[in-house]
C-alpha cells in the first residue's frame, strides 16, 4: 500500500496488557490449568490490542507486536532440537543478561516445524481481515504490515556448542539456513515487509566483514523488503554492549539489505552524522524515542531529532521508530511514546511540505 513520507512504525514487539503477562506467567508455571482454546482466546485478544494500540496511535506500519512470542527472540529456542537449557547461573539481584535462558547443544539443530513465524503472520492477517472486512490476501493492500525474524548470530547468542560445534561461528552457520527458509516461507505467505533482528552485530564490532557472509546467506532468495535492525540490547531495559555504530556502519550499509533499523534516541542523537555515510537507495529507520525511560518526549523534541537526521539522509529514505521494541516498557508509556513519536513526524511532513 502507498505510504506518507517519512512513515512512522514500531521495531517489532508492543507492551504486553498487564493482563497477559500474568497469564503468560500463569500457562509456564501451570499449564496443565488451561486448554488450547483457553490460549488461543487469549493470544487473539492480545493481537487485537496490540494492533488497537498501533492503529490509534497513528502508525503507518504495525506488527502483532510480538504477542504470540517469549521477548524477541527468547521462545525461538523451543522449535529447535538438539538443545538442552542449562541452569540460570544468577536468578535474583539487579537484573542482566547473564539471567536469560540458554542451551547446551547435544546434537546437530534442526528446526524440522520452522520457527513457527509464518502461523505468527497468519493470525495477524486473520485477524486484521476480521476487523477491516476484506479478505485476508488483500490485508497487505489495506495495512502496512511488518514481520520481525531473529537473525541467527543473535540466536547462537543463547547457545553453547557443547561437542557438536566449535564456536558461536558454527552455530551461526547452522541456524543460517533455519532462518533462511522461515524467512522464504514469510515472503511466500504474502509478507512483503520482513525486519532481521541482530542486535549483537552491533554489540561485537570486532570482525564486522563476517557479518555481510551471514546477512546475505541469511536473505538469499527471499522475495521481499527486508530490514535490519541492530540495536544494542534492550533486556529489562538494559543495553549489552558498547554503544557505538561507528565499527560496524560502513560493513552493514553494503549488505544485500533495503533498510537498516538503528537506535538513536537513548544515547541522545549520536553518531547521527554516520547517516550521511549509508549509501542510496538504503533506507533508514531512526529510533527517536528511547525505550528504556518512562518520560514521554514531546512531538517537539521528535520533530527537533528528525530535522537533525534530515540533514543528512533524504526524507524519502527515513522511516521513524522507537529505539527497540517495546516489550519492556509499560503500555500506558508506550502507548504516550508512540502518539507523541507519530505527531512529531507529523509536524515536519508539514514543514516540508510548505517548503516543497
Amino acid at each position: 500500500m502507498a505510504l506518507p513520507l517519512i512513515p512512522a512504525t514500531v521495531i517489532g514487539s508492543w507492551s504486553f496488557p498487564g493482563w497477559y503477562a500474568k497469564l503468560c506467567a500463569d500457562v509456564a508455571e501451570t499449564p496443565q490449568l488451561f486448554g488450547p482454546a483457553d490460549l488461543a482466546e487469549a493470544v487473539d485478544d492480545a493481537v487485537r490490542l496490540a494492533i488497537s494500540d498501533q492503529r490509534g496511535a497513528g502508525l503507518d506500519i504495525i506488527t502483532d507486536g510480538e504477542m504470540q512470542r517469549v521477548d524477541f527472540n527468547l521462545g525461538f529456542y523451543q522449535h529447535l532440537e538438539g538443545l538442552q537449557p542449562l541452569p540460570r547461573p544468577r536468578r535474583w539481584g539487579p537484573p542482566a543478561h547473564d539471567q536469560r535462558d540458554r542451551y547446551l547443544c547435544v546434537a546437530p539443530l534442526r528446526a524440522p516445524r520452522g520457527l513457527q513465524i509464518v502461523a505468527e503472520f497468519q493470525r495477524l492477517r486473520s485477524l486484521l481481515s476480521a476487523m477491516l472486512g476484506v479478505e485476508p490476501a488483500e490485508v497487505t493492500r489495506c495495512v502496512a504490515v511488518k514481520v520481525p525474524v531473529p537473525g541467527p548470530f543473535t540466536l547462537a547468542g543463547c547457545i553453547q556448542g557443547g561437542d557438536v560445534y566449535r564456536d558461536r561461528e558454527e552455530i551461526t552457520a547452522a541456524l543460517v539456513p533455519v532462518v533462511n527458509q522461515e524467512m522464504r516461507a514469510l515472503a511466500a505467505a504474502g509478507a512483503d515487509f520482513l525486519q532481521l533482528d541482530e542486535p549483537s552485530f552491533a554489540c561485537h564490532p570486532d570482525r564486522p566483514e563476517r557479518f555481510l557472509d551471514i546477512i546475505a546467506r541469511t536473505v538469499a532468495g527471499v522475495d521481499a523488503k527486508i530490514s535490519l535492525h541492530a540495536c544494542f540490547g534492550n533486556f529489562r531495559g538494559r543495553a549489552v554492549g558498547w554503544r557505538s555504530y561507528r565499527p560496524v556502519l560502513r560493513h552493514l550499509a553494503q549488505a544485500p539489505l533495503q533498510q537498516l533499523a538503528l537506535e538513536f534516541a537513548s544515547r541522545e542523537m549520536a553518531e547521527v552524522e554516520l547517516l550521511a555515510s549509508v549509501p542510496p537507495p538504503m533506507e533508514v529507520a531512526v529510533g527517536l524515542v528511547d525505550v528504556k525511560n518512562s518520560w514521554i518526549e514531546p512531538p517537539e523534541l521528535v520533530a527537533e531529532r528528525l530535522r537533525l537526521v534530515l540533514r543528512h539522509l533524504e526524507p524519502e529514505r527515513v522511516q521513524v521508530t522507537p529505539d527497540c521494541g517495546f516489550s519492556q516498557t509499560a503500555r500506558h508509556v508506550a502507548v504516550a511514546k508512540a502518539k507523541n513519536m507519530v505527531e512529531g513526524v507529523r509536524l515536519v511532513r508539514r514543514e516540508l511540505r510548505a517548503s516543497s
